[in-house]
């Protein structure tokens, strides 16, 4: 009942969503995230906690200004998902500009399939959505359950209204290495806390869990890894840049392969969060398995 319930309410706010035009849809989001950012205290607390360890340096009004910027722009992008269906030709060549498709295209010639990494930094979702678009290209795209099944269907309907695909993590293996295989492209947002048992690798200061299945999917199919980034203009339209991730000198799935891409592509996210501090979901747990805590838990109780 109470799944129910939940999908009547995202559904009377996707569809007054709709009735919106994009920039009422988009200020709509703003307001919510900065509501948000007042009201959800345990979350605001994670995102500052994160944002303390990561920029030491900056005062707490700087690290204030980024968290409600995060907010702000987490309900920016879910309201613009909601908006999906209202998306055509000229509107998305309006709000979208791809900087350096060309890059897309010859990784994408080679013939061996992509993975194509993002992170949940700007609006994740329009980039998987846009890029798929504009390249005349369907990506299969991996994607969390949601615990609700009806809002995770609806939500998956929008991410597919242009082509693209999903495949629900943990059932995903054999899906991604048949899609690689074939020369199609995998999306992924691998930037959230990865499982206790590790790969372990340096992500703003810390060494924290992080998950190592893009790299070794890359790796055991010969895919070219490419990370792309979606960047909010002050006017609600966005620029997309596109950034290869070196891997032709990791031949072979070996264990220290996948780990020393894994690092690559972690660093690479980490440089373009610090250029753009506010884009990144920083109200995620994303150091909650960190090497450290993990070594304290392990010595042994001080006896009595």
């Amino acid at each position: 009942m109470r799944h129910r319930l939940e999908y009547f309410l995202f559904q009377l706010v996707k569809w007054s969503v709709l009735l919106l035009p994009l920039k009422s849809a988009q200020r709509l989001g703003y307001y919510i995230g900065s509501a948000a950012f007042r009201l959800a205290k345990a979350r605001r607390n994670v995102a500052l906690d994160n944002l303390l360890h990561a920029f030491p340096e900056k005062s707490q009004a700087e690290r204030a200004s980024i968290a409600k910027e995060a907010f702000t722009n987490y309900a920016i992008s879910l309201v613009e998902l909601l908006w999906f269906p209202n998306l055509n030709d000229e509107i998305i060549r309006k709000l979208v500009k791809p900087l350096n498709l060309d890059m897309l295209e010859r990784a994408f010639e080679k013939g061996r399939g992509m993975v194509l990494l993002s992170g949940h930094f700007g609006n994740w979702e329009l980039i998987a959505f846009s890029i798929a678009y504009l390249f005349r290209q369907p990506l299969s795209i991996i994607v969390q359950t949601q615990n609700n099944k009806y809002v995770d269907e609806v939500i998956n309907r929008h991410r597919c209204l242009l082509g693209n695909r999903v495949i629900p993590m943990g059932m995903s293996v054999r899906e991604i290495i048949k899609t690689l295989n074939s020369g199609g492209i995998v999306a992924i947002a691998p930037d959230q806390s990865g499982p206790r048992e590790g790969p372990f690798v340096n992500f703003f200061g810390r060494s924290v869990a992080t998950h190592q299945g893009p790299a070794a999917f890359a790796l055991r199919c010969a895919a070219p890894m490419l990370m792309g980034f979606i960047f909010r203009q002050k006017d609600g339209t966005y620029e997309v840049t596109l950034e290869e991730v070196p891997s032709a000198d990791l031949a072979g799935e070996e264990g220290e392969n996948v780990l020393e891409l894994t690092r690559r592509h972690t660093a690479l996210l980490e440089r373009y969060i610090r250029k753009y501090p506010g884009h990144w979901l920083w109200m995620h747990r994303r150091w909650k398995h960190t090497f450290e805590s993990l070594q304290n838990e392990k010595q042994p109780s001080p006896s009595l």
